[in-house]
């Protein structure tokens, strides 16, 4: 294959994947027209209401993103995570996104699309105090908050012997926290960085915890239809620097990477 052959590929390889969706078939959702998208609402910097009152966040711009890129007007459903997994099975809303771990288990019933995140888990203690846990073995006998149903709950109660405390979002037990109500917390590594550098949260980032962990768009795993779109508007958002902005605003980094 020539020089030019090969360039006229990548190029229409290119504008393939910048052309707008609306003329690709138009996603199975539950509103013609409506990306219903679930998300706490209480997750900052992911998904939470600013000062004003409006719903904000690194996972807020990327939906609206998605959903625009998608042609379909983004609508919000907030609920408490406990219940997130259940609500999209229920119909609440299309997809989810709000951090969603990609683990094997969660692939048994649940539809993902490409990975649009990586971080890694991280243990929170008091910045004051003189507790630095590494592992989470340093953990065991300790009071521990995590949020009720995460990937973060099952890491601790796999690791035995660790006291674990649940709630409904990362403000209640960042909370207790920071009042001595527990010895440590167990969240992702952005959030921590995030709280520790915009609210002065007297808490600070202990042991890092495993390997970078890929995070989804999750959906109803018989909706082939979405998550080709899905998938596609992620591609497109990365190749026109959308996605760069967006992760460079909230992180000061390219998050999209493990």
């Amino acid at each position: 294959m020539n020089t030019l052959t090969r360039t006229t590929l990548a190029l229409a390889a290119a504008l393939t994947l910048l052309t707008p969706t609306a003329s690709a078939a138009a996603p199975s959702t539950l509103e013609k027209g409506v990306l219903k998208i679930g998300m706490e609402g209480t997750y900052a910097p992911f998904t939470y209401r600013d000062a004003k009152g409006n719903l904000t966040g690194f996972d807020v711009d990327i939906a609206r993103a998605v959903a625009a890129r998608m042609g379909l007007k983004a609508e919000f459903v907030l609920t408490e995570w406990s219940g997130i997994l259940a609500g999209l099975q229920a119909n609440k809303y299309d997809v989810i996104v709000n951090q969603v771990g990609i683990t094997a288990e969660r692939e048994k019933t649940i539809g993902f699309s490409r990975p649009y995140a990586y971080s890694s888990p991280q243990i929170i203690v008091k910045r004051a105090g003189s507790f630095n846990p590494k592992t989470l073995a340093d953990l065991k006998g300790k009071r521990v908050g995590v949020g009720l149903g995460s990937n973060f709950e099952k890491s601790l109660r796999d690791a035995g012997g660790i006291n674990v405390v649940t709630y409904p979002g990362a403000p209640e037990y960042l909370a207790d926290l920071a009042t001595g109500r527990l010895d440590a917390a167990y969240n992702d590594r952005l959030l921590v960085g995030y709280l520790i550098k915009s609210q002065n949260l007297p808490v600070r980032g202990a042991g890092v915890i495993g390997k970078p962990e890929a995070v989804g768009i999750a959906m109803k795993k018989s909706n082939t239809s979405l998550k080709a779109a899905v998938d596609r508007a992620l591609l497109q958002i990365k190749a026109d620097g959308t996605y760069a902005k967006i992760s460079r605003q909230w992180f000061g980094q390219d998050v999209s990477k493990p």
